[in-house]
């Protein structure tokens, strides 16, 4: 009876430490993985979310000052025109 639980004990460290090697394996996949798609992706000069959210935003303030001068400028536009006239 001693014997069985001395293998069962072995097996059972040789299955713990098969999984041990196995989270390793797996770890080290992922870490690798990653670092490959990071290096494809700024081989083909993606940008990141943070940039294009930058850019945007400076489109959006660039869009709103566009539209108050196009104002400014209709209102100039107008009011010479109305100068004009009077003349």
């Amino acid at each position: 009876m001693q014997t069985r639980n001395k293998v069962l004990d072995d097996i059972s460290q040789l299955m713990t430490n098969a999984m041990g090697v196995a989270q390793g394996a797996k770890t080290e996949a992922e870490t690798a993985m990653k670092s490959m798609m990071d290096r494809w992706l700024a081989d083909r000069e993606f940008v990141t979310r943070e940039e294009f959210d930058a850019v945007r935003a400076m489109a959006q303030k660039a869009r709103e000052e566009n539209e108050t001068l196009k104002a400014r400028l209709d209102a100039l536009e107008t009011a010479k025109k109305a100068t004009t006239k009077k003349k």
